[in-house]
């Protein structure tokens, strides 16, 4: 009994044997299959190029990623890049140049660019509004560009700029242009007549709508889809695109759509030493359309401090147009049709911004440009819409200090807790994306570069030659007014031919609109 009892004890138990070699396995297992995971995860990444989905590696300025949203000539993509096109097409410069997000972005003008989107707009401003407000447009889908010039705009220095950029069209105000103008069946027909031989913002308002007219000639022979009008001092805002792009938008308006109206947010600035709005400024107020009635109303008082109207100018927002035949514009808003009335829808998310007054030297530059007396009475010749005369007003009878704490009052938005309130009720929306664009577009050199560029190809027999053209045209185009002398010319002819035949009722011209006004008596506290 001994000698087996010693026997079993020398013996390692056949439990404690089986369970080392249990957890030995295990371990083993454990160490195998991360390394086995890890090496079928690199061979599948190795054999398929990466990741095309990952929302990082898609973005990366990496030249096998450099998409970007609208610029695909495939209706039925979103997203899409040519290696064939050519970056000096956008930017009238070397390929060395680009956006900083996107490596080498382009833009291709050809016929399978759809939609084709065109901006029609009359300006007298610098190259220091006119390549931000352009190249933005641009960058969310614009083609083509109709710019009809005087004063700044027009001058040597700034229209050869202009002319170099690729989809720019220069249309001077020449005679020749003046005489073709004279000529409009529009000095014959009763819907914009009410604006005739008016100053300031009226003649303003005449001559915006006779470029549109020929603008819509020069859309149509160009093959554009749509026509939009803006000032330059308006950004479209396409929100609620699956993308930030306009060609997006409007590729997705139903085919029986004639109009697209965008209601307009005006920007509210902070400060009053504003130098470049479309950088520096990021608030702007809703417009009504975009508003729920009882918040419109129920902030109303807020929203307006103490100004005529919850904007300060208008608030019936601009529209784009399907280039089609009989199209006519119906005032600098919205366009119409000769034998319809077109289909019209507005959007419930996108919105042209305003940069309305965003800098103090705004009042004097309205001042300046009009040359109405300072009366109450002849403010209301020159302008139409309640603040654009207080403000002239202010700017021809104040001194610099008065009119700078006017401003901050009317204008400028400090008290933050106000804009807070306003903020949490909807009243007012931030909207970075046209900061963004701009701020990248001149970090990367894009307005430096078409501005050398242009100077570089420009000869000094060219540029002599280019002074002398355009002096004359200044000239002639401070001495003639299409929407007074012109029409004036041609009265007689319009009355003989209303009188002879049978006119067609068009409904009035579309002025700019302030947004509805709540009877002061029933405004409540919010």
């Amino acid at each position: 009994m001994a000698g087996m009892h010693t026997s079993l004890r020398s013996q390692p138990p056949s439990s404690n044997s089986n369970y080392h070699f249990f957890t030995a396995k295990i371990l083993l297992l454990l160490t195998l299959l991360p390394l086995s995971l890890a090496l079928f995860a690199f061979v599948l990444q190795w054999r398929g190029g990466g990741i095309v989905d990952d929302p990082i590696s898609r973005w990366s300025p990496d030249d096998s990623h450099t998409k970007f949203p609208g610029m695909d000539t495939s209706p039925s993509a979103t997203v899409g890049h040519s290696p064939s096109s050519d970056c000096s097409m956008l930017l009238g410069n070397s390929n060395a140049l680009s956006f900083p997000y996107y490596r080498d972005w382009k833009f291709k003008f050809d016929s399978d660019l759809k939609p084709k989107i065109c901006i029609t707009t009359s300006t007298s401003a610098g190259l220091d509004q006119i390549l931000p407000w352009m190249f933005y447009h641009k960058v969310i889908g614009v083609s083509t560009f109709f710019l009809f010039v005087e004063g700044k705009a027009a001058s040597p220095a700034v229209s050869k700029v202009l002319e170099s950029i690729p989809g720019v069209k220069v249309i001077y105000r020449t005679q020749e242009l003046e005489e073709q103008q004279a000529k409009s069946r529009i000095w014959n027909e009763t819907w914009l007549s009410s604006f005739f031989y008016k100053p300031c913002n009226y003649e303003l308002f005449v001559k915006q709508s006779l470029n549109m007219e020929m603008a819509i000639v020069m859309a149509r022979d160009a093959g554009m889809d749509w026509i939009i009008h803006v000032d330059t001092d308006e950004m479209i805002h396409p929100a609620g695109a699956k993308e930030y792009s306009l060609r997006q938008l409007l590729l997705e308006v139903p085919g029986s759509v004639d109009m697209v109206v965008f209601p307009n947010y005006e920007s509210s600035v902070e400060r009053d030493d504003i130098k470049d709005p479309f950088t520096e400024v990021s608030l702007f107020k809703k417009n009504y359309d975009h508003l729920l009635k009882d918040t419109y109303f129920g902030m109303y008082k807020e929203s307006v401090r103490g100004n005529p109207n919850y904007f300060l100018t208008y608030g019936n927002g601009k529209s784009a147009a399907r280039v089609q035949d009989h199209l006519r514009p119906n005032g600098a808003h919205r366009w119409h049709n000769y034998m319809k009335t077109p289909n019209e829808i507005k959007l419930e998310e996108a919105a042209v911004l305003h940069y309305t007054y965003s800098k103090f030297s705004d009042l004097t530059s309205r001042r300046d440009r009009c040359g109405c007396k300072p009366t109450k009475e002849d403010v209301k010749r020159c302008f139409m819409l309640e603040f654009d005369r207080a403000a002239f007003l202010i700017a021809s009878t104040a001194t610099e200090e008065e009119m700078l704490n006017w401003y901050r009052e009317h204008v400028v938005w400090t008290d933050k807790t106000v804009n807070l309130k306003l903020l949490r009720k909807g009243i007012l929306t931030r909207i970075y994306a046209p900061t963004a664009i701009v701020q990248g577009l001149r970090e990367s050199g894009v307005f430096s570069s078409v501005i050398s560029s242009a100077q570089g190809t420009l000869s000094k027999d060219k540029f002599l030659a280019s002074i002398d053209s355009n002096n004359s045209s200044s000239a002639i185009a401070s001495q003639s007014h299409p929407s007074r002398k012109i029409g004036r010319n041609r009265e007689s002819q319009a009355t003989a031919r209303k009188t002879l035949e049978m006119t067609t009722f068009h409904e009035a011209a579309v002025p700019p609109l302030s947004p509805p006004v709540m009877d002061p008596d029933l405004m409540i506290e919010a």
